[in-house]
């Protein structure tokens, strides 16, 4: 049989025969190589040239649905997943480390040793029963204003965070897209504590991610009056978690409220921004609200060196 009458090979396996053809650029293809379309079969390349040229997902709010490579429909939730991680990650490691303590330093006071971020500087007993200064805010600790929304001072603290986080986040992820929940997020907690970084007791403790959770709150609150979606239940819950905050002894209000506060800036930016400017002045907005953040930080920073002498 001459080379004209034998059958077409795949493009990418040239010893095997077929007759299926690319509905795209013709090319023989394999049923291996062939990928279901609407309409017959394409072939790799084609497929491949065609992702490329497409145009990504986008949420309602112009963030793409997945910048982590998930899901297109943003419900994988990724940064949700990943601050869960990280928050109970770093639970274990404080449990792993001060169960090691051998001079009688318990778990609890280690955590509240790595949690400590407003306190002036005050001698500690570390793992090994030195002496140290523990250092803070005021003495150039700033970074604890956000180490801290990471740190739990115990199972039932982490257990109930991670679980609103895992409701809220997944929902307010789908909405935002990655990076735009991961910065509301971040801005949150790190507003509950510089709130209680201006207005709690100097001498007072505090960490979690409540900060955190609470923002999301708000911004989820002005996200679905955008999307012109019913807060009835959202108002419910968020109306006990303050009533709680307000009964229960121990809870840090500054933390809470000034959390909220950051997650309502940061949903106004993501409600009120015009859309076809949204993509710019998003973070335009985000920035803003750091650098306010900072602003005040670096003022009650000066309050605090000037009162107790530290720096």
């Amino acid at each position: 049989m001459s080379d004209q009458q034998s059958p077409p090979v795949c493009y990418r396996h040239r010893n095997r025969q077929t007759y299926l053809r690319c509905v795209r650029c013709d090319k023989p293809i394999c049923a291996d190589c062939r990928i279901d379309a609407p309409v017959g079969f394409q072939c790799p390349d084609c497929v491949a040239e065609g992702r490329r040229t497409m145009r990504r997902t986008r949420t309602a709010f112009g963030g793409r649905a997945s910048a982590f490579g998930g899901s297109s429909s943003g419900s994988a939730g990724t940064v949700t997943k990943a601050m869960i991680g990280i928050n109970v990650a770093v639970f274990v490691l404080t449990l792993a480390v001060g169960g090691a303590a051998a001079m009688g330093f318990s778990i609890t006071e280690f955590h509240l040793a790595l949690a400590q971020f407003s306190r002036p500087a005050t001698a500690q007993v570390d793992l090994f029963g030195n002496r140290f200064l523990l250092p803070t805010v005021a003495a150039g600790g700033e970074y604890r204003l956000l180490t801290s929304t990471f740190m739990h001072f115990g199972a039932m603290h982490l257990l109930f965070n991670m679980v609103v986080l895992w409701i809220l986040g997944r929902v307010l992820e789908r909405d935002l897209g990655s990076m735009r929940f991961l910065a509301v997020y971040l801005l949150s907690g790190l507003a509950g504590s510089v709130v209680t970084y201006l207005f709690a007791s100097p001498e007072g403790w505090s960490a979690g991610a409540s900060g955190a959770i609470y923002g999301m709150f708000g911004a989820l609150i002005l996200v679905n009056r955008r999307l012109s979606r019913d807060n009835t239940g959202l108002y419910v819950l968020l109306g006990l978690n303050l009533a709680l905050t307000f009964i229960v002894p121990a809870i840090s209000i500054t933390g809470h409220l000034g959390g909220l506060v950051g997650g309502l800036l940061c949903g106004a930016v993501l409600a009120f921004t015009p859309k076809n400017q949204r993509r710019v002045l998003h973070w335009v907005g985000f920035a803003a609200i750091l650098v306010l953040l900072i602003v005040l930080t670096m003022w009650r920073t000066g309050v605090l060196v000037s009162q107790y002498g530290i720096g």
